[in-house]
Order: structure tokens, then sequence, then C-alpha cells
């Protein structure tokens, strides 16, 4: 009989994977802060941190439960683990459960503090802080369980090596929801304001850039080849993606732009995400390639014309970005790495549950986001008052400022 085996080297390199996604929360705060206007910038700050505190308790409760306990129908996970009830240092895999718990549970917080940029500078805290509760228990815990604790999608065969439809996919598409139905910010027609502090969103992007080593190379769950070759992948996209996003704005607008290149590379981050543990250096170039193209062509043509306002474009970069990784994951994924081709090695069947996969939670995510968000605002009312909104949410809902304005 075999017996798992605790490996120190395997614990320490997820355990330090894991800090380093939680890290990822504040880079995000600093990247949406330094997007938003100077009277918000606090406002989004601190939806992060709360965001880091609710979401460990729920998941200390019965978040983690709902994705990773035992499988019930397929669609979520039982009640075993239940304030943490029975995680404790028994071995998963080549590490403790408490490991791979904490590794997960940061995933868990950075999701919803995605949603974040949908609905930036108009929504009331109280709203937030509910919305998010429900959604982390009702959209992302299942949809963690179908594609990573033992559920219908991961029973298909679905391939997701660290979030593309668990994470980007899911955050995107209430982000859409939320765009809708919050509205337009005040005074806010066509393009959206410029943002007010460039340094800190190349800070949180730098942030973000350096966690999601942890983000990807971590979820191969051991200090093994496997979490190279994902390391390797998420650089090679990301960069990818940065030169060309910069190269389009120097072609169609004449000059490459720092903001355009910071968008570049989170987008090739997102596309990256799901495959990472599957495609070889080629591949990566490929998703890093058409990550920038979509999203550039997406957020700067298609998102004017459509009339939105995803303050920050969570749903451009991350719903269409994740879409497009997820996609791609079908295409160029291949055995050599980690057992699974793509279409482009000779498997279409991979590409064909890799669109069922992406369907399935577009659609979910959708309408369960929608409805919440309707119940939200039913209960609390979800946006903020005109005068608010006119002050800001920093001296409104929190009664601080971040820069001390002199005569």
């Amino acid at each position: 009989m075999h017996v798992a085996v605790i490996s120190a080297g395997d614990t320490a390199f997820v355990l330090i994977s894991a800090a380093l996604v939680l890290l990822m929360t504040p880079g995000l705060a600093f990247f949406y802060g330094g997007l938003v206007r100077r009277k918000n910038v606090l406002s989004v700050m601190m939806q992060c941190v709360f965001i880091m505190g609710l979401v460990t308790v729920q998941w200390v409760l019965f978040g983690y439960s709902f994705a990773f306990g035992s499988d019930h129908g397929g669609f979520l996970g039982g009640f075993d683990f239940l304030g943490l009830s029975g995680v404790g240092n028994g071995a998963a895999g080549t590490i403790p459960q408490s490991t791979f718990m904490l590794f997960q549970m940061m995933f868990a917080i950075i999701t919803p503090a995605l949603i974040i940029g949908a609905f930036a500078e108009r929504l009331r805290f109280a709203a937030f802080a509910i919305f998010t509760l429900l959604w982390a228990t009702l959209v992302y815990d299942p949809v963690a369980h179908w594609v990573w604790g033992g559920g219908f999608l991961q029973s298909w065969g679905a391939l997701d090596f660290a979030g593309g439809t668990v994470v980007h996919i899911n955050a995107g598409m209430a982000a859409l929801a939320a765009a809708l139905i919050v509205g337009r910010r005040k005074g806010v027609n066509g393009h959206s304001p410029s943002p007010h502090n460039l340094p800190f969103v190349v800070l949180g992007a730098g942030l973000l850039w350096f966690g999601w080593f942890g983000f990807n190379a971590g979820s191969a769950l051991a200090a093994n080849g496997l979490a190279s070759n994902a390391f390797m992948t998420t650089q090679v996209a990301t960069a990818m993606a940065v030169l060309t996003w910069a190269g389009l704005d120097w072609i169609l607008s004449r000059r490459p732009t720092l903001l355009g290149s910071l968008s570049g590379a989170v987008a090739g981050l997102v596309a990256i995400t799901p495959a990472a543990g599957f495609v070889n250096g080629i591949g990566a170039l490929a998703i890093g390639f058409g990550a920038s193209i979509i999203c550039y062509l997406f957020v700067v043509v298609v998102k004017p014309k459509l009339g939105y306002d995803d303050a920050l474009d969570c749903f451009g970069i991350h719903g269409i970005g994740g879409m497009w990784g997820a996609l791609a994951t079908g295409l160029f994924a291949t055995a050599s790495v980690n057992g699974a081709n793509g279409l482009f090695y000779g498997d279409p069947g991979q590409f064909v549950t890799q669109i069922k996969a992406v369907a399935i939670v577009v659609a979910y995510s959708f309408v369960v986001s929608f409805v919440l968000l309707k119940l939200v605002d039913w209960i609390v009312g979800l946006r903020a008052d005109d005068h608010s909104e006119s002050v800001g949410l920093d001296l409104s809902d929190h009664r601080e400022t971040a820069y001390t304005i002199l005569d």
C-alpha cells in the first residue's frame, strides 16, 4: 500500500507561493487605486483590504468545505471541513492539507477583489461587503468545486491549471453584471477619466506580476518541473503581451504608453493562468500575443461602442482574457508538458471540452451575480448617492483622504 509522504521542500514552496498570492491583493489595491480618481483611491484600497479579512473568515467557517469537501452531485462540496474540522497535517499529495487549504484561500480572496474594478467610485461600502460575502459563497465556491474539487467539469476533463475559469472568467462575468446594474459614473461619458497616479499603477502591476509566479507555479503543488514550466510560461506570455499592447499603441495611436503596456501585462498574466502547466514556450508566446490583441480590441474598440461603464476594465481584461486563455489551453496544450493534448497537438475533443466549460461558467457567474446584485440593491441599495459620488467615497464612506491639499 502506498503511503503519502509529506515533502518539506514541496510544503515550503507552496507556503511561499500562498504568501505571494496574498501579496497580489495589496498589489491590486495599488493597481486599482492608481487608476481611479484621487477622491476614490482609499475606497478602492479599503475594499481590497476588507476582502482579505472577510473572505479569510468565510473560508475557515464554510468556504473551503463548500469548495473542497466531499462531492455532492458534481456541484458543491459537503460539510466535511466546516470550521476547518478535519483539516490538519494529513497529506494532500506531498503537502499537508492545511497548506493546500491556505494556498486555495488566497485564490478565494483575490477573485472577488478583481470585481471591484467594475463598480469602482460608485458602490456603497455596505452593499460591497454583503455582495462579496454572498458571491464568494454562491459563485466562487461552487465553481472552484466544479473545476478543482471533484466536480463535474473536472470529471469532464476541463483544463484550468491556475484559475482561468475559476478566477478570471468568474470575476469578469460578475464585473459585467455589476457594470450593467450599477450604471455609469456621474459625469463619465465616453472615455473613462485618466488614472490619477500612474506610478501607483506601476507598483501594483509589479506586485501582481511578482505574485503571479506563486499563483501559477504554486499551482503545481510541488517544487518540480511542472512548477518550473508554469513559471517559465507565465513570464514568456506576459512579456509577449507587453510588447504586443505597446506595439498596438505605437501603430494605432503613434505612441507606446505606459498604461497600455501595463494593461498588456495583466492581460497576458490572465490568459496564461489556465494554460501555464499545459503549454510550452511557443504556446505561451501565442497566448500572450493573442491576449493583447483580443483585449486591446475589446477595451479600445468594442467597449466604447457598447456604452457600459466597467470603470477599470475588469470584464475587458479578466473576463475576455480569461476566455481566451481557457480556449487557448484547448488549442496549445501538449502532452509533452502535462499529459493533455489540445487541438493543435491532435485532440480536438479537448478544445470542445474547454468551450463547454467556458460557456457554463460564463452563464452561471453572470446570472447568479446579476441576481445577487439585484438582491443587495433591494436590501441596502447598491449605489452611493449623488453627493457621496461627487465628493468621493474616501470622504463619504470612510472619512479619510489620501492627499493633503495645500492652498
